[in-house]
């Protein structure tokens, strides 16, 4: 297996699988002389952990990180920052009716059919709980990006059918964190907590929409052809467990419109060049221009139901098979902070190659 590896110059390695000893990663080309807020890194893994509220899994991990190397006297070295997160509450013996068959929706059957051997126990590597390596990742990347006085905001904006107005500047983000959905407005909050109560209580799962909104995204990032910004965030949110779409800017809402509707128009702004819109979501040319950057991340319905679904065995006969454990109803409330730990990394790899290209 290869391809753990994320980013150019800015690089997380990861590694561990659900049910190993435990989660973790190696930062490289980490810029020297950061200095480690331990108390938000650990934060940011509390936003993704298990067992949050009543609408998440049950499973307790206490997500504790480990740094092994690159710090210190509490600031980066600039040498490789490895670290570790250690799984401390499996309950394996609930997979054992899933080693004889294929879940549906799973990646059980194109895992087996490539590597030849699977782990069974939460999909092994394929399991979600690979994203706490990246929340480590990402939460040292906003702490280099707090320097450039970039911020990055996540929230979850639909929970099935229950969906926010798609104009981010409509709604207080400072709310987000307010509520276990993760959803800066509280009365559709409490909508979207009823729905996945409703759909866990059956057995069910339900997916969703989160959309991110980037600010102070310095002028010039990413390049015209192969290396469009765009298609850098695209990739990066493609690879989080569950995502099966992505669009920024008006994204496909904007196809409906005129050209004469959807140009944003510079003009002068106090001795800087600025538009008057934004309906390119902060890129133009797969390049940044100094605008909010924002885009919508879309999550399928978790693939792990409690309850029971047709499907084949390992020789290919019909069966039944039915879950047990604990299990996201939906992924979203957990997914916002991954969301903007690989949209940390990015930017920041993205700056750092800036940095590199220019003379």
């Amino acid at each position: 297996m290869f391809n753990n590896t994320f980013g150019n110059i800015f690089r997380l390695t990861t590694f561990g699988e659900s049910h190993g000893a435990g989660i973790g990663g190696v930062v490289d080309g980490f810029p020297a002389g950061i200095e480690l807020d331990m108390d938000f890194v650990q934060s940011e893994l509390e936003r993704r952990k298990p067992g949050q509220s009543k609408i998440t899994t049950d499973r307790k991990e206490a997500d504790r990180v480990e740094f092994l190397s690159g710090i210190f006297e509490g600031k980066t070295t600039g040498c490789p920052i490895g670290f570790l997160v250690r799984n401390t509450n499996q309950h394996s013996a609930d997979y054992d009716n899933l080693r004889q068959v294929y879940r549906p929706s799973h990646a059980d059957y194109t895992y087996t059919q490539k590597y030849g051997i699977r782990d069974h126990r939460g999909g092994g590597r394929s399991s979600a709980r690979e994203t706490i390596a990246r929340c480590v990742g990402g939460a040292l990347a906003k702490l280099a990006l707090r320097q450039l006085g970039v911020s990055i905001q996540a929230y979850t904006s639909q929970v099935g059918e229950i969906t926010l107005d798609r104009d981010y500047t409509k709604y207080d983000l400072g709310l987000t964190e307010s509520n276990a959905v993760r959803c800066p407005d509280p009365v559709k909050a409490a909508e979207m907590e009823q729905l996945i109560a409703e759909v866990k209580a059956v057995g069910d799962t339900i997916g969703g929409v989160i959309t991110c909104v980037i600010k102070g995204c310095p002028v010039g990032l990413g390049q015209p052809a192969f290396g469009k910004l765009h298609a850098a965030l695209g990739g990066a949110m493609l690879s989080i467990n569950a995502v099966k779409g992505f669009e920024y800017g008006e994204g496909f809402v904007g196809v409906a419109a005129r050209g004469s509707e959807q140009n944003d128009i510079f003009y002068n702004n106090g001795g800087r060049i600025d538009t008057r819109t934004n309906h390119s979501g902060g890129i133009q040319g797969g390049i940044s221009n100094g605008q909010d950057i924002y885009f919508r991340v879309a999550f399928k319905p978790v693939a792990t139901l409690l309850m029971e679904q047709p499907t084949v065995d390992l020789q290919g006969n019909d069966t039944v098979v039915k879950a047990r454990g604990r299990h996201d109803p939906c992924v979203l409330p957990r997914a916002v902070p991954v969301v903007e730990a690989m949209a940390a990394m990015t930017l920041l790899d993205y700056y750092l190659l800036d940095k590199a290209t220019r003379i």
